[in-house]
């Protein structure tokens, strides 16, 4: 079976992992967590990286310090992952969908501002499959209104707009490290951002509501309970566990890009024969391999070739279901304009295997296979 995604690995997780316990420290905020939170701002250029303990956490505390509050609205595309909406209904806030484009299956830019009201907030642009959204639009549009920008950019580490990293142009970025993800702790992610202003309170939520990290500065003589908050920090296991990763980023990066690159060209003579769609990545976006789709004439066609591949012991996968579409998003949310996109593109979409270190005699059985499909 060539498996769908096989979480990342490099060899030095098991060290670093007993160094944290030798350490005597496997709670938040240990050695291994202020490694990766440094990495990240030095890498990706941002003044401050928090750790937490997944995207989904990251997107709570951005949520909380955007203020967002019961009766304001949210807009974000509904082709997302249910996180992405989780967070903002949290607060209170209304749902509005907009729709997407096809060729990256981000954002609209060019319908965001039709759906703003005078109960707008934030704008949360999605970068999918790693490739950014139109950044420079969005946050011209954000200030010209007066809101504030969320990057859910749960598959953008190590991804660039116009040389920017994804996650630190908006007001709030949010980072995941989950097993499927191309950087991995298991279960993780982070919050990044740029102004200083956001950190003290960021802070706050992250511990708990208290003001402990002062403490452990040696700002305060005593830690109080001083706003809302959660329990945000992951373990320093889990931390060690991605520094391994982090020390070998580039190779991953490159290792990943070399078998989205050997998908794209092998599967051009299909897409040249108009039998599939290959991804499209627009000349601001320096994507990150993520993942790799084509897409199927329809719905139909994509059912019938993830049974051909799974017949073949080839695992592959679609994507989200709208979530305008499910019960939640229906309650909690409306759809602005036409979804003439969403949909019909959320169907025809299939993701190929994509992982660090898959082998080039499995990306040519998955080649193979798939031409074999369309003879």
């Amino acid at each position: 079976m060539i498996d769908f995604n096989i979480p990342p690995f490099t060899g030095k997780e098991l060290e670093y992992m007993q160094q944290a316990i030798k350490n005597k420290k496997i709670c938040g905020d240990g050695a291994f967590t202020k490694k990766c939170s440094r990495w990240m701002e030095e890498k990706f250029q941002v003044n401050h990286a928090l750790l937490t303990t997944s995207c989904t956490h990251a997107l709570e505390m951005a949520a909380v310090l955007t203020q967002v509050k019961p009766g304001d609205e949210v807009i974000l595309p509904s082709y997302t992952f249910v996180s992405t909406a989780d967070a903002f209904v949290q607060r209170g806030a209304t749902l509005v969908f907009v729709d997407i484009r096809p060729e990256t299956m981000n954002l609209d830019e060019r319908l965001i501002e039709d759906a703003i009201t005078e109960k707008t907030k934030v704008i949360v642009p999605v970068h999918y499959a790693g490739v950014g959204c139109a950044m420079d639009e969005i946050m011209e549009i954000a200030a010209r209104h007066h809101l504030m920008v969320v990057e859910d950019a749960a598959q953008g580490v190590y991804a660039y707009y116009k040389g920017r990293a994804l996650g630190t142009i908006g007001d709030f970025g949010c980072y995941s490290f989950h097993e499927t993800k191309n950087y991995s702790m298991g279960e993780g992610g982070a919050l990044v951002f740029q102004n200083n202003d956001y950190l003290e309170r960021a802070e706050i939520v992250r511990e708990k509501g208290t003001d402990r990290s002062k403490f452990f500065r040696g700002q305060v003589d005593k830690y109080r309970w001083m706003d809302y908050g959660s329990s945000y920090l992951p373990s320093d296991l889990n931390a060690a566990y991605l520094w391994a990763q982090l020390e070998m980023a580039e190779k991953i990066r490159e290792d990943r890009l070399e078998s989205w690159n050997y998908y794209h060209e092998e599967l051009r003579s299909l897409a040249d024969a108009g039998y599939i769609e290959q991804p499209f990545i627009p000349d601001y976006a320096e994507h990150n391999a993520h993942m790799y789709y084509i897409k199927t004439k329809d719905l139909e066609t994509r059912g019938r070739l993830i049974d051909f591949l799974a017949k073949r012991e080839i695992h592959t996968v679609f994507h989200y279901v709208p979530l305008h579409s499910a019960p939640a998003g229906q309650k909690f949310g409306r759809f602005h304009g036409e979804d003439k996109y969403t949909t019909k593109e959320s169907e025809r979409l299939l993701r190929l295997p994509m992982y660090y270190q898959l082998k080039e005699e499995d990306q040519e059985q998955v080649v193979k296979a798939v031409k074999e499909f369309y003879e």
